[in-house]
């Protein structure tokens, strides 16, 4: 017996030689892995949300950079004359840019024909007008419309861009062109906050084809409706002011499609710049800034990104 009790001390058995954990150690213990536990979900937490607004700001840029491609290759195109045609008096045509502020438009109405009111923010409306080239009856593919479709020689293509509402209630820029028996509108990009344009217009005389001013197609239209043409078509088509567009500046902003942002600070985001901002045209171009104060709250936590871009006309604009 006496040998059998050494042994148990030995594999520390008995009173003497217990050596578990008390209540207290064990309470500690658990407080310890909670507290790593808790830390952990934590970073997986913060890991998932930067991702998830990396995932949104890499669909954003995909979208905005596709969009101003688009719009920067159709404000070239509504320059393009055929090199065989230059000595061509175009003064009595139509100006082949044009634009309405705050509006949107329908899908098969001509043109800009029968605006509708505005569909996000004050959003513009931008047209552009272009000759097809090649033979009939898809031209040579080098003059395709912001839908891509191909115009030939002696057609008249269109690329509208406009701000308006799908199905879902999503803001999304359209392409508005005109097809071989019907005009026609495809989504570029959703999320749209907000589609502002101002014209760099020349006012020289002679022109120097450098912008002097930079407006909206309100004030565009209001110096035309000082030249006092009235009804007179075909001189207002040789002085409108539309044809002193030298640059065209574009602002952008799109937010994601799902609220991700950390911060919930409002901000105020200024589509056309600062300068402009601070300007007396802006207070009464509405969609010049946006509040985020201002939009619904389901809103105000998505990421966002502006885009802006000046875009110079070549010289030669009839």
């Amino acid at each position: 017996m006496r040998w059998h009790r050494r042994w148990h001390r030995r594999r520390g058995y008995g009173a003497q030689g217990q050596h578990g954990l008390t209540l207290v150690e064990m309470l500690v213990a658990l407080t310890v892995g909670m507290a790593v536990v808790l830390a952990a979900g934590r970073l997986l937490g913060l890991a998932s949300a930067a991702y998830a607004a990396q995932m949104e700001m890499a669909a954003i840029d995909d979208g905005g950079r596709h969009a101003l491609d688009l719009i920067g290759r159709a404000v070239r195109q509504a320059a393009w004359r055929d090199a065989g045609a230059l000595d061509t008096d175009l003064g009595g045509a139509p100006a082949r840019l044009g634009g309405l502020d705050a509006h949107s438009l329908t899908k098969t109405s001509f043109a800009i024909d029968a605006p509708l009111p505005d569909a996000a923010n004050g959003s513009d409306v931008l047209a552009l007008r272009f000759p097809g080239a090649g033979t009939a009856p898809d031209g040579d593919g080098s003059i395709l419309s912001c839908a891509g479709f191909a115009h030939a020689d002696g057609e008249e293509g269109w690329s509208i861009f406009y701000v308006a509402k799908n199905t879902e209630g999503e803001a999304e820029l359209r392409c508005k062109y005109r097809g071989t028996s019907s005009w026609g509108a495809d989504a570029l990009v959703s999320g749209v906050d907000g589609f502002q344009v101002l014209y760099g217009v020349d006012t020289d005389t002679p022109r120097d084809f450098v912008a002097n001013r930079y407006l909206n197609a309100s004030a565009i239209a209001a110096l035309d409706a000082t030249l006092g043409l009235g009804a007179d078509t075909d001189e207002l088509h040789r002085r409108t002011h539309w044809k002193r567009v030298v640059s065209v500046r574009i602002g952008l902003l799109l937010h994601g499609a799902r609220s991700t942002r950390t911060d919930r600070d409002a901000l105020d985001v200024d589509l056309l710049g600062p300068v402009y901002a601070a300007s007396i045209a802006a207070a009464s171009d509405s969609g010049s800034t946006l509040h985020e104060s201002a939009l619904p709250v389901a809103l105000r936590a998505r990421e966002r990104r502006l885009f802006t871009a000046t875009l110079a006309l070549p010289a030669a604009l009839p």
